[in-house]
């Protein structure tokens, strides 16, 4: 296997330094004026959720709404830092659920409260608020400067300094506005080059941490498919040795019945031969089923939406399909989808009693094939090794996608996939 390692753009693309200073300053005195206004707010939430937490669950769902609040200024951080330097940072992503259900969903969000990613982002917009607002108090001096350098022309005895204290003799006004002109702008620059080291270091991942995460993606991509293929193999074996073996024996035999009594009694041969005839064709129906079951020829000649209306065509109970896609994606993450949603409506049929099933596609912005799967079945349907809709989440976690099934007691049974287009 051959690994290539690509450069990363430097971050100063497209900008003139001159320019990238000026809008590094313009950040930082929006975040110097933001910052304080949402730590406030976020503070305020955290005493008051911990200050409410055992009253009637209100404090809960304050927290709750903290940690929503905090992946959101984790978000706007990198989205700003990314936009300012032209750095291609990955977006923040909120962590998947890896349970279906209540319990899943209280998993994900106690994973997202400790994404170290998510703190990194809000410690760096922190220390960009802090340098946002001394930035601000530089600017004033800056302006103060500029005024009192022309003090001697409009005034008489002391000037006051640009943030109180003593005044300052009149005829030392201009050389202390040059000097303290001189002093804020280099402070403004110093600060404004400061903050960008300090983001490219704290937001912007390393290389290292970079390519560890690529290969504990394709590792868990690997596993993934290995798994989907084990599930794959299995069921192909059991269906051959359950359906299309036993069915071939028995033509056998009664082919070689048939050839016992060809001479003595040509019409129980002939009935013997009928009859094999037609478990032939059976074997052969389900033959074709076994392989439409590993390989969708349609799919790759007219796309996805000829291939599932093809598969609501067959399915044993009605299915509302509602297809939308402005274009085709790979093959793989097709192929992912198809059989996906080919399973669920299986399980439907076989194991929730639904009387009506509905499957929606989509192909939303950023190259990602969304599918949803709903029916209105008895529920309960549970992921177990070995078994279809542990073969479906392996299949998607092979193809670089996510896997979210909703099943409790009672229904609805909803099953819901995204697999990037280009998998």
């Amino acid at each position: 296997m051959t690994t290539q390692t690509a450069t990363a753009p430097p971050a100063t693309t497209g900008r003139k330094p001159p320019l990238r200073i000026l809008l590094t300053i313009l950040h930082l005195a929006g975040v110097g004026v933001l910052g304080g206004i949402i730590f406030t707010t976020l503070s305020g939430l955290l005493g008051t959720g911990l200050g409410l937490l055992f009253a009637a669950g209100i404090g809960a769902v304050l927290l709750v709404g903290l940690v929503y609040a905090l992946f959101g200024v984790g978000w706007f951080e990198v989205a700003r830092v990314s936009a300012l330097y032209r750095t291609p940072i990955s977006p923040l992503r909120w962590r998947p659920r890896t349970r279906p259900g209540f319990s899943g969903w209280l998993r994900s969000l106690g994973r997202q409260s400790i994404d170290g990613r998510m703190w990194r982002a809000i410690a760096n917009f922190a220390i960009a608020s802090v340098l946002g607002w001394i930035v601000l108090r530089l600017v004033w001096a800056v302006i103060w400067s500029i005024a009192i350098s022309f003090a001697p022309l409009t005034e008489a005895g002391a000037v006051i300094g640009p943030f109180g204290g003593t005044g300052i003799p009149v005829e030392w006004a201009p050389l202390v506005g040059i000097l303290g002109l001189a002093a804020s702008v280099a402070g403004i620059i110093g600060l404004a080059l400061l903050h960008r080291t300090l983001s490219l270091a704290i937001v912007v991942r390393s290389r290292e941490a970079e390519l560890t995460e690529r290969v504990r993606t394709s590792t868990a991509q690997r596993e993934g498919a290995v798994r989907a293929a084990d599930v794959e193999r299995t069921r192909i074996e059991r269906d051959l040795h359950d359906g299309v073996q036993p069915r071939l024996v028995s033509v056998g035999m009664t082919l070689g019945l048939a050839q016992q009594k060809i001479e003595n009694d040509p019409a129980a041969a002939k009935e013997l031969i009928a009859e094999a005839h037609t478990s032939t064709k059976a074997a052969i129906t389900e033959l074709r089923q076994l392989a439409r079951g590993i390989h969708a020829s349609v799919l790759d000649d007219r796309g996805l939406d000829a291939a599932l209306s093809a598969l609501a065509s067959r399915s044993h109970i009605p299915v509302v399909l509602d297809v939308r896609m402005d274009g085709r994606c790979s093959r793989e993450a097709e192929a992912a989808v198809y059989f996906s949603i080919a399973e669920s409506l299986t399980n439907a049929a076989k194991h929730s009693r639904a009387s009506e099933a509905r499957v929606t596609v989509r192909l939303r912005e950023g190259g990602v094939l969304w599918a949803r799967v709903e029916d209105n079945g008895m529920g309960g349907a549970q992921v177990q090794p070995g078994g279809g809709l542990d073969g479906i989440a392996n299949r998607i976690l092979a193809a670089g996608g996510t896997f979210r099934l909703e099943s409790p007691l009672g229904g609805p049974t909803s099953l819901e996939v995204n697999v990037p287009c280009a998998s």
